[in-house]
């Protein structure tokens, strides 16, 4: 599960390496956000001819968490590390591509556009 101040990767083009988060969006607190969750980040590292810059705050998805996520029909889905997409204020994504497996719970919760380009969904 993700806290406020957890360090993630970035798993799309947009340039940014590194983020921090610093809040959610669309997530509860007692638990931790986990996969389909929004989250406020804050850019750490990027590189420098990107679209974002380090110390920006920008809304992000969270694509892959380290913690066992349960599906329905009795499946564990667990991934090496913990790792976001950056969306803008419509929800679309900044990046035009998705590096890695995003989980299959995204398509469900309306996250349409980051499954349709993303390299491969489990």
């Amino acid at each position: 599960m993700i806290q406020m101040g957890s360090i993630l990767q970035v798993a799309d083009n947009s340039g940014a390496k590194l983020v921090k988060c610093i809040g959610t969006i669309k997530a509860a607190w007692r638990h931790g956000a986990t996969i389909g969750n929004q989250i406020r980040v804050s850019i750490r590292e990027a590189i420098p001819t990107s679209k974002v810059k380090p110390g920006e705050v920008k809304s992000a998805v969270l694509v892959r968490v380290k913690m066992p996520v349960k599906r329905p029909d009795g499946s564990v889905l667990r991934f090496e590390h913990n790792s976001v997409v950056l969306i803008n204020n419509q929800g679309d994504p900044i990046g035009t591509r998705i590096f890695g497996p995003v989980a299959r719970e995204l398509r469900a919760l309306g996250y349409l556009k980051i499954v349709s380009i993303a390299e491969e969904v489990v």
